[in-house]
C-alpha cells in the first residue's frame, strides 16, 4: 500500500519542526545581512564593484570546504550540540566584525569563517529532520526549509540592503549577531539532543579525516546516493542564467529593470513547483524524479534565440518549476543515507552541489566573454538536458527493484 502525501498542516503540527523552522529562518535573515552588509562595505571602501562582486561570491565558497571537511560533526557530536555551538560561534564573529575600525581584510575572514562553520549546522539540522519526520513528512518538511530558504535569498537582497542603508553596516551586523543568539536558545530549550547513531565498528572512535574519507567512501560505493548526488550537481547547468541575468538583460535591450524579474523566475517557479509536488502521491514523485531534472534544463534551449523578456521569464520559471524535483531527491538522498554517517553523506552532497555550481556559473561566465550570453545559456541548457538525461536514466537502474530468479522448470512427470 503507498504512502499518502503529508500535508504542510501535519509537518507544523510537530512542535520541534515549528521551533527548527523558526531557528532556520532566523539564520537565513542572519546570513542574508552579513553578506549584504560586507558587500556594501567594500563597495564604500573601495568602489570597485568588482571587488565587492567578488566579495559576495566568496561567501559561497566556505560551504563547499565546509561540506566536505565538517559535516562529519553531526555523526560524532549530539546534533542540537552542534548547531547551537556553531549559532554561537557565527554570533561571536559577526559581533567582531561590528567592530568599529576593524580592517577590511580582518572583516572578509570573519565573514568567511561566518559561512565555513554554516555548513554542521545545515547537515546537523537535515539529519535531525530525518529522525523528527517520519515517512512522507520529511519531503514536507524539507520543502518548507528550502522555501523558506529561496524567500529569504529573494527578499534579502532588497530588504537587507534597505535595512544597512537605514541602519548602518555595524548595526546591521549587531542584528544578525542577535539573530544567532536568538537561534541557538530556540534550538537549546526546544530541540531534544539527537544523539547521532554510531555504527558497530566504532565509527565514533575513528579520527575527523578518516571519518571524512568513510562519508566519501559511503557516497561513493552506493549506486542509489551516488546517483542522487549526481543528479543535484545538475543543476549547476540550469544555474547558469541566473549568472549572466544582468548581460542577458542587456542582449534582449530590457535594461536593468528586467533583472529583477529573471532574478525571480526561478525561485518563483521553485515554489509553485515544490506546492504541487506535495500533493503527488510519494511513489509517483520518485517517477517523475528524472522527466522534471531533464526538463529543468531542456526548457532553458529557447533562451538561445533571445525570445524577449516574458517569453524568457516564463522560459525561466518553468526551469524553476521542474527544478522542485530536488527537494525529492533531497529526501530521499537523506533517507537513504546510513543513520550512522547521514552528516557526513549530506556534508559530500552540499560540497558537491556548490562545486558544481559555482564552477557551472564561472565556466559559463568565461564562455560568455567569447560568445553571447544566449548563446552561453543556449549550450548549457544543451549539455544540460543530456548530462541530466544520462543520470536519470541511471536512477531508473539503481532504483528498480532487481528481478528475480526465474523459477526452475518442473520435471516431467
Amino acid at each position: 500500500m503507498s504512502e499518502s502525501p503529508a500535508s504542510f498542516r501535519s509537518v507544523f503540527a510537530v512542535p520541534e519542526f515549528r521551533r527548527l523552522w523558526t531557528a532556520h529562518a532566523l539564520s537565513v535573515v542572519g546570513d542574508q545581512l552579513a553578506r549584504v552588509a560586507i558587500t556594501i562595505l567594500v563597495y564604500d571602501q573601495t568602489r570597485s564593484a568588482g571587488l565587492s562582486a567578488l566579495t559576495f561570491a566568496l561567501t559561497f565558497l566556505p560551504d563547499l570546504i565546509g561540506g566536505a571537511a565538517l559535516a562529519g560533526l553531526a555523526d560524532r557530536f549530539p546534533r542540537r550540540t552542534v548547531m547551537v555551538s556553531t549559532d554561537l560561534a557565527r554570533a561571536v564573529l559577526v559581533a567582531a566584525m561590528a567592530i568599529p575600525g576593524m580592517p577590511l581584510a580582518a572583516q572578509a575572514g570573519l565573514l568567511f569563517l561566518v559561512q565555513l562553520i554554516a555548513a554542521p549546522f545545515a547537515t546537523s539540522r537535515q539529519a535531525i529532520l530525518a529522525d523528527m519526520l517520519p515517512g512522507d513528512r520529511l519531503t514536507v518538511g524539507l520543502g518548507s526549509i528550502s522555501i523558506t530558504s529561496q524567500a529569504g535569498f529573494g527578499i534579502g537582497f532588497g530588504a537587507g540592503a534597505a535595512l544597512v542603508a537605514h541602519l548602518g553596516v555595524h548595526t546591521a551586523l549587531l542584528i544578525d549577531c542577535a539573530t544567532f543568539v536568538v537561534s541557538a536558545t530556540i534550538i537549546h530549550f526546544g530541540i531534544s539532543l539527537y544523539r547521532p547513531t554510531h555504527d558497530a565498528n566504532g565509527a565514533s572512535e575513528r579520527g575527523h579525516w578518516e571519518a571524512v574519507r568513510q562519508g566519501w567512501t559511503i557516497v561513493i560505493n552506493n549506486a542509489r546516493l551516488r546517483t542522487l548526488m549526481a543528479i543535484a550537481c545538475c543543476s549547476g547547468f540550469y544555474a547558469v542564467p541566473e549568472g549572466l541575468a544582468v548581460p542577458y538583460a542587456d542582449e534582449l535591450g530590457a535594461g536593468t529593470a528586467a533583472v529583477g524579474w529573471l532574478l525571480a523566475a526561478n525561485p518563483a517557479g521553485t515554489v509553485v513547483g515544490m506546492a504541487l509536488l506535495r500533493v503527488i502521491n510519494p511513489d509517483r514523485r520518485l517517477t517523475l524524479l528524472g522527466p522534471m531534472a531533464v526538463f529543468s534544463s531542456l526548457v532553458l534551449l529557447p533562451t538561445g534565440w533571445t525570445p524577449g523578456l516574458a517569453a524568457t521569464v516564463t522560459l525561466w520559471t518553468l526551469s524553476g518549476f521542474f527544478s522542485a524535483h530536488d527537494i525529492v531527491t533531497q529526501a530521499t538522498y537523506v533517507r537513504i543515507a546510513p543513520p550512522e554517517r547521514r552528516g557526513q553523506a549530506i556534508g559530500v552532497a552540499i560540497a558537491g552541489l556548490r562545486a558544481a555550481q559555482g564552477i557551472g556559473i564561472v565556466a559559463a561566465g568565461l564562455v560568455a566573454q567569447i560568445v553571447a550570453p544566449a548563446v552561453t545559456i543556449a549550450g548549457a541548457a544543451l549539455l544540460g538536458t543530456m548530462v541530466t538525461a544520462v543520470a536519470a536514466y541511471r536512477w531508473i537502474r539503481a532504483s528498480s527493484p532487481r528481478p528475480s530468479s526465474p523459477p526452475k522448470p518442473r520435471p516431467a512427470s
